[in-house]
């Protein structure tokens, strides 16, 4: 079974994908900040991240950056998401697969998630 963590300091929207991903037939873990996450990641071992990107305590970017320095995590799939333009996200960050504006629509998340990492 393949395994997603998500990563959103508002809990609620994290908890929610969480079980839709798990519906949908795979492990679902959550994280409340960039911090955790890289902590749970060692634990969990995902096999794809959907991280938002403005988090107190360390941003998406930044935990992006941290799981790709372990070299256990440099093929892990990032898919990140902010309520901010893409063009802005890309002039200071580009190390994540895909980008979801915030509003997004799950079927979306979801054919991302099937590209990147099958079921």
């Amino acid at each position: 079974m393949k395994t997603i963590l998500v990563v959103d300091d508002e809990l609620g929207s994290a908890e929610v994908l969480s079980l839709i991903l798990e519906e949908e037939g795979y492990r679902a873990f959550c994280a409340v900040n960039g911090r955790l996450a890289l902590v749970q990641a060692r634990d969990v071992v995902p096999d794809l991240v959907v991280v938002d990107y403005m988090m107190p305590l360390m941003n998406g970017a930044e935990f992006a950056r941290a799981l790709r320095a372990d070299p256990q995590f440099v093929h892990t799939k990032i898919i990140l998401n902010s309520g901010l333009p893409e063009v802005v996200i890309r002039g200071q960050f580009d190390g994540y697969d895909a980008f979801l504006r915030k509003p997004f629509k799950v079927e979306r998340l979801l054919e991302l998630v099937e590209q990147f990492i099958g079921r």
